[in-house]
């Protein structure tokens, strides 16, 4: 009995090799929820976990910081009614 999350066993997997581009690619449309088959597949069978820690960590990070500093902005140049 096969079920949907399962990836058939007969599929070889794909021989790309998971690069810095396609791991950042990754990283983003996990963000998003959005991820296709194929690249998903070729990320579980040869992209590394630590490369996508790290970038995910990174990611997270980058947004913090953005957020902090659109906040930042908003508070300078936003009148306070005086």
């Amino acid at each position: 009995m096969s079920t949907h999350n399962q990836p058939p066993e007969d599929v070889a997997p794909d021989p790309r090799e998971v690069t810095f581009l396609t791991v950042l690619g990754s990283v983003f449309a996990s963000f998003f929820g959005v991820q296709k088959e194929a690249n998903r597949r070729r990320d579980f069978a040869s992209g590394k976990f630590w490369h996508f820690f790290v970038a995910g960590l990174l990611f997270v990070l980058l947004f913090m910081l953005a957020l902090w500093g659109l906040v930042q902005y908003l508070l300078a140049t936003t009148p306070t009614g005086q």
